[in-house]
């Protein structure tokens, strides 16, 4: 954060001269002075000025955002909330957060030990380091507070009241109380793993810049601080809620109909005309295998893997939320 602070200074101390040379300049006896001075100058007070506004917008909503305190909360840690958070956690969390192989990429496996650089791995290196933390407790989890766990999760803020760029344009923020407690409660019995490097979000001023610009696209509406499940069941409103700790709308849209493509991300198309040519049973099968009806595999951006550990119930509701009209 200090050295951003510290080129947004910079910026704004040349929107300044620049600024007041283009002042000079249109005061000049000259008049080639008045046009090319004064353009010239002008164009940079303006570059500079929307650069500085951006960034100074970027490092404000990153660093000091509008977040709610940490609740005051103390998770049971019943044997239910437990086989509860195991299994959400092996479906939402193990994706990105599973130790990283010799490839730099995870693993998919336990521990969940973090160190994936996101942003370097996906490509936008190029706006600081995104890497996943450590969430056994021999990482920064043994630090927090289950409130401060719970906000993690419902508000990606951490515990020095930052936003966490990459979780929050995730659905996580859309569990319920119940969930984000059952992963918490999981979370704290795993077995500590040590912490390899630095983790966390280290964005730069271009992150900043390209931040305060919207160029990361538009992130989802505050949560609110209750929330609670649909019920159970084979059916589309469940799906909607299965979509939602699988990662399905994470990336493949809100209502599960593509996203557009970002400054740091490509298209992701639209799954719904594909499942709708499919049974239920063809539907699972390809979730659990990663390969189309057709023998085509899934590219590799596509984690589903995640799908592939849902229950039967849970893989039939998807079906049923993916088979209507959104």
């Amino acid at each position: 954060m200090i050295s951003n602070l510290i080129i947004l200074l910079v910026v704004i101390g040349l929107t300044v001269l620049f600024g007041w040379l283009t002042y000079r300049a249109v005061r000049a006896r000259k008049l080639w002075v008045k046009i090319v001075g004064g353009l010239g100058a002008g164009l940079l007070t303006l570059l500079f000025a929307i650069v500085a506004f951006t960034g100074a917008k970027g490092i404000a909503d990153t660093y000091f955002p509008s977040a709610n305190p940490a609740p005051d909360l103390t998770v049971a840690g019943t044997p239910e909330q437990i086989a509860r958070g195991e299994y959400l956690v092996n479906i939402a969390c193990v994706g990105c957060h599973s130790q990283v192989g010799p490839d730099g990429n995870p693993t998919g496996e336990h521990p969940l030990s973090g160190g994936w650089n996101i942003a370097e791995a996906e490509g936008f290196g190029f706006i600081g380091d995104m890497v996943t933390e450590n969430l056994t407790p021999g990482g920064k989890l043994a630090g927090y507070s289950d409130g401060e766990l719970f906000r993690v999760l419902r508000y990606s803020i951490d515990q020095q009241g930052h936003e966490l760029g990459m979780m929050s344009f995730l659905p996580y923020r859309e569990l319920s109380n119940e969930d984000t407690e059952a992963i918490i409660a999981y979370l704290r019995l795993l077995p500590p793993a040590p912490t390899s490097g630095v983790t966390g979000d280290q964005m730069n001023f271009l992150g900043a810049v390209m931040s305060g610009a919207g160029m990361f696209g538009a992130p989802p509406s505050p949560a609110p601080a209750v929330i609670t499940a649909p019920p159970q069941g084979v059916n589309a409103e469940y799906g909607k809620y299965v979509a939602t700790f699988g990662e399905c709308r994470g990336c493949h849209g809100p209502d599960a109909t593509g996203a557009p493509a970002t400054s740091v991300s490509p298209a992701i198309p639209n799954p719904r005309p594909l499942v709708n040519t499919l049974t239920v049973e063809q539907f699972a099968a390809m979730m659990r295998s990663g390969v189309k009806p057709n023998g085509q595999p899934f590219p590799e951006t596509m984690p589903w893997q995640n799908a592939s550990k849902m229950n039967d119930d849970d893989l039939a509701a998807l079906y049923a939320y993916l088979t209507v009209a959104p």
